[in-house]
């Protein structure tokens, strides 16, 4: 597919200037002229250089990749017909919609922006964090960084175990059993060939634990509504997390909230003050290395 960069350039500024600051969690500020975002404003959300957007949006520049394009269709918040739109312009088969799709809806990013003081993530069926607060990321580590089948909190929980190191010990026996129960319902319904076959045969030739829990075919495992948290600086923390789920997606926005007067509200406000911990799990590399075809 060719490109065509007039229709790009006209696509990218009528988004970008439909879009206030409040709309992607941005503050208003004074003295604003631009009747939307201003471009550098739509960079910084797509993850790129005001000099490459700008160049998109004045017809010249070089052809951009397919994630440049998947970043530039989040950064704007667009709909996934949207995206697809596009992925058409910029001479790029639109990726599939659905259960393996990162696109996270227009609607669901706008709650999300709204919940910078509190932790809160949005992930995929699969586990894989694909939106972290400030203080999501204050609490366990940025996740948004990791690639491949380490994306997904089940595959590190068997690969990697610093991942354990962030839950209370009473809880692992029953996360592991959770983990290998929810990996099984996805992968039967997505069947073979999907990224969640791809993680179950990947898990089962590097666990011995992975393997043994999967022989017993346990299905219908579900979180309890409070989780315990192990935070390097402050102990446990045990809070209540609350589900947002898009169906058309698979996504899920989880929120996580103390109750008021307890010790572990305390330290949630003692997150903001400390910041986010460095984590460098050491799955990054293997990660990486065994990235699925999607």
């Amino acid at each position: 597919m060719a490109i065509d960069r007039r229709g790009l350039a006209e696509f990218l500024r009528g988004r970008r200037e439909a879009l206030q600051p409040e709309d992607v969690g941005l503050p208003r500020g004074e003295r604003r002229r631009t009747s939307g975002l201003r471009r550098e404003e739509a960079a910084a959300l797509s993850h790129m250089s005001t000099d490459y957007y700008a160049r998109l949006e004045q017809e010249r520049g070089p052809h951009p990749s397919d994630q440049m394009v998947a970043a530039i269709a989040q950064g704007l918040h667009l709909s996934l017909g949207e995206r697809d739109h596009l992925f058409a312009l910029a001479g790029h088969t639109p990726p599939p919609r659905g259960a393996e799709s990162d696109h996270v809806s227009p609607g669901m990013l706008r709650i999300f922006d709204r919940l910078q003081d509190t932790p809160a993530e949005v992930v995929t069926e699969l586990g894989e964090t694909l939106r972290q607060s400030a203080l999501g990321i204050a609490l366990v580590g940025d996740l948004t960084r990791l690639q491949g089948p380490a994306r997904s909190i089940g595959y590190r929980w068997f690969t990697d175990p610093s991942t354990r190191q962030g839950y209370d010990p009473d809880d692992h026996e029953f996360l592991s059993r959770l983990w290998v129960s929810g990996l099984r319902e996805i992968a039967t319904l997505r069947g073979q060939g999907s990224r969640a076959a791809r993680y179950v045969e990947l898990l089962l030739s590097r666990s011995e634990e992975f393997r043994a829990l999967w022989e017993r075919h346990e299905v219908g495992l579900r979180p309890p509504g409070t989780k315990r948290f192990i935070h390097p600086e402050l102990g446990r923390l045990d809070l209540s997390c609350q589900t947002l789920v898009d169906p058309e997606q698979s996504h899920a926005l989880l929120v996580y909230t103390a109750a008021p007067g307890s010790e572990s509200a305390q330290k949630l406000r003692l997150l903001s003050v400390i910041g986010a911990q460095r984590f460098t799990p050491e799955s990054d590399a293997v990660g990486v290395a065994e990235q699925p075809d999607t």
